[in-house]
């Protein structure tokens, strides 16, 4: 919005030249993260006491860990801090014609309003359950399939006229177009090696990265301050691969597939960086505030959107290890659990809790140390990643 504003003032008189910087990706990047950072911290107390006054606290499983009971009773539900900045800051400052944008919203806010309401039935109906998984996957389905339709055309082409046009050529070809290089599977480390998927394995792939992703996130937001900043850094390192395959020669001179219009996700990435940065002030330990599933669930959706678009869905595995290895933790122990009780009679455990920073924690470790460890895991797995860049 602001960028249309300082075009309009530009046109008016040659005093207003430099609103021409408005026009520069990385200024207005820059700018989004601080506005989203203000916009958090300024609001955060006032949400905060917003929460506080509605009663909207955390309820706390009986069967969790005994250390955490003392954190019963603090709001929740802090997500729609995280949502708000990232939603104002990013619709002033990326260029509205952009359906990259556009297509990582939607995702964001679709799984956000999941997370409400799965918030809402914990805190209002005080069901420490909230939404049930079937009715919950079924909702992240519909979401995350209508993301992969619109973009296994969107990521090959430059005009949406184009996309309706081979979304309606696949549809009269009965399902069989074949899809370009560039949305193939790219193998990180590796220049020119990448498999073609064909339009149905995208839509596969796209739908697991984002539901994945969300579910991931959400399963590693246990302890304060946890889940948020390995977002941040995530998130910032999928805005440098959003600015390089948007740039036509660097991604030329890097071997990377040219998406148009792919690097104004910056934009988006930056004010994610800045709000998360922003809560984060208020969510570290002893938290203020949660983020809950309207935050956690939102923003893994947004990591996994923009790593399909940016054909980079390895490299958010290798980055987002922790959350893969939480998600991990919990789909092994259950699988391990029912499995021993189907063969032995009673049920055993792989790990003395999960998701595995409760197992840490079962061991011993205090919570900060958990924290503080599994972030510097996560800027080394970042730096792994963003190394793919140049090693291939």
């Amino acid at each position: 919005m602001l960028i249309e504003l300082a075009e309009w003032l530009q046109s008016l008189s040659p005093e207003f030249g430099f609103f021409r910087v408005f026009q520069y990706l990385t200024f207005r990047a820059v700018m989004a993260a601080l506005t989203a950072l203000l916009i958090g911290l300024f609001a955060g107390p006032w949400v905060i006491r917003r929460l506080t006054a509605l009663k909207i606290g955390q309820p706390v499983r009986g069967y969790g860990m005994q250390s955490h009971l003392a954190k019963s009773g603090t709001p929740t539900m802090g997500g729609v801090l995280i949502l708000l900045s990232i939603t104002i800051s990013t619709l002033l400052w990326f260029e509205w014609d952009n359906r990259f944008v556009w297509i990582v919203l939607f995702v964001t806010l679709g799984f956000g309003a999941i997370g409400w309401v799965d918030d809402w039935r914990k805190v209002v109906h005080k069901d420490p359950e909230g939404m049930r998984s079937r009715e919950k996957y079924f909702w992240q389905s519909v979401i995350g399939l209508l993301a992969a339709l619109v973009l296994v055309f969107s990521v090959s082409e430059r005009s949406n006229a184009r996309v309706v046009e081979l979304f309606f050529a696949w549809v009269a070809s009965g399902f069989t177009v074949d899809l370009p290089p560039q949305a193939g599977l790219l193998v990180p480390f590796f220049k020119e090696i990448s498999y073609p998927l064909g339009v149905l394995g995208f839509i596969i792939l796209t739908y697991l990265v984002i539901v994945g992703a969300s579910n991931a996130v959400n399963l590693t937001d246990g302890l304060d301050g946890l889940a948020i900043m390995p977002v941040v850094m995530v998130g910032s390192a999928l805005g440098v691969f959003a600015y390089v395959v948007g740039h036509s020669q660097f991604s030329r001179y890097l071997f990377f597939p040219h998406i148009p219009g792919a690097g104004e996700l910056l934009i988006f990435c930056a004010a994610m960086a800045g709000a998360g940065l922003a809560f984060l002030w208020f969510n570290t330990h002893p938290a203020q505030v949660f983020m809950g599933d309207v935050g956690a669930l939102a923003l893994g959706a947004a990591l996994g959107t923009i790593a399909v678009i940016t054909r980079q869905e390895i490299v958010l595995a290798i980055m987002g290890g922790i959350f893969v290895a939480e998600a991990l933790s919990v789909m092994a122990q259950v699988s391990y659990f029912k499995y021993t009780k189907r063969k032995f009679g009673e049920g055993r455990r792989l790990l003395k809790m999960a998701p595995l920073h409760h197992h840490f924690e079962k061991n011993g470790w205090k919570e900060t140390q958990v924290v503080v460890r599994f972030w510097i895991i996560t800027m080394l797995l970042c730096l792994v990643g963003l190394s793919t860049l140049k090693l291939r």
